[in-house]
């Protein structure tokens, strides 16, 4: 059974969120959704980047107040 698990990048600047969710990423079972939590901007252009390179999934990606949640499942 998957389950989402979070990435708590607050306060970090590029590329720290994006390597973080990289971290995590690769200890993730297939099907594992993560959610990556982040204040920096260029997050949002970052991930879905990664994403469509590596090949995973984008869930998806809204800010609430001054914070990033981007979602993403791990399908390989």
């Amino acid at each position: 059974m998957s389950e989402t698990k979070i990435v708590d990048a607050r306060n970090t600047f590029c590329p720290g969120p994006l390597m973080e969710l990289i971290q995590y990423m690769k200890r993730a079972e297939v099907g594992d959704t993560l959610e990556l939590l982040s204040t920096d901007n260029g997050t949002v252009n970052d991930v879905p980047e990664w994403v469509n390179k590596v090949g995973h999934e984008m869930v998806s990606s809204e800010k609430i107040e001054e914070v990033w949640h981007i979602k993403v499942r791990k399908t390989k």
